[in-house]
């Protein structure tokens, strides 16, 4: 066995690229629909959902929604294939250490700025955008301690670390393997921009997912990117829902 024997072709490398995002994408994607399915199925059977509180129920389809998409992504592979995830490609291989406490609000100071950089340039290239359209969470209406506790979870808790397990773990992880890691780190942004389907939020979310990749990659772990990810919902969870009015402040 020659020395390069171990390094990916540059079509294999190219195929990749291409093909592993989009499966992640699909996967999301399928994800969502055998969720939607299986809930009309359960209502064609005669069960009803209508007695459940509507964030609650927002919140178990989401994830579920998470769940079958990990499933999916990381499990397809290797049904097919036998291409096995470890916990080093998730990031996970260890627990949280004080420097992923550190790393993480350090991250926070780099994501305002990289994102007030892009936000300024969209303004003068992409005059199309409505930076003022208010992001889908999928929790509206909410007024009682327990919808407000359930939407906390969902939005603060649990999507950072689905996002993350299944982006800056499994995703980056898999890429920076086959391509440069500069691609790889771009290809997961874009990516991470796409699924949210909103032209002002995957600004956003393009700058933060960056941050995340370089927190992944500088600290070799992926809990420096939950926490980041966490801290940056939570403030998104107190804008939208414990203090909307004060972004109308903010802006004059």
């Amino acid at each position: 066995m020659s020395p390069n024997s171990s390094k990916p072709t540059f079509g294999r490398a190219l195929s990749l690229g291409l093909l592993l995002p989009a499966w992640v994408f699909v996967s999301f994607m399928l994800a969502q629909l055998v969720v939607a399915v299986v809930a009309k199925f359960l209502q064609f059977v005669g069960v009803s959902f209508t007695s459940i509180n509507e964030a609650v129920f927002n919140s178990v389809l989401s994830v579920a929604v998470y769940a079958v998409t990990l499933a999916l992504a990381i499990g397809g592979p290797w049904l097919i294939r036998k291409h096995k995830t470890s916990l080093e490609d998730l990031g996970l291989q260890r627990g949280p250490d004080w420097l992923d406490f550190l790393w993480a609000p350090a991250g926070a100071i780099v994501y305002f700025m990289l994102s007030a950089a892009v936000l300024i340039l969209s303004l003068a290239l992409l005059p199309f955008i409505d930076h003022n359209q208010v992001q889908q969470t999928g929790f509206t209406g909410i007024s009682t301690h327990l919808e407000y506790a359930v939407a906390f979870l969902s939005l603060v808790v649990i999507a950072p670390v689905a996002e993350e397990v299944l982006f800056r773990g499994y995703l980056l992880g898999k890429l920076r393997k086959s391509v440069p890691v500069w691609v790889a780190v771009i290809l997961t942004s874009l990516l991470f921009a796409l699924v949210h389907f909103q032209w002002n939020v995957a600004l956003d979310t393009f700058a933060l997912s960056v941050v995340l990749c370089l927190l992944r990659l500088f600290s070799k772990s992926l809990w420096a990117p939950i926490l980041l990810h966490a801290m940056k919902n939570g403030l998104a969870f107190y804008l939208l829902f414990i203090n909307p009015s004060l972004i109308s402040t903010i802006g004059g």
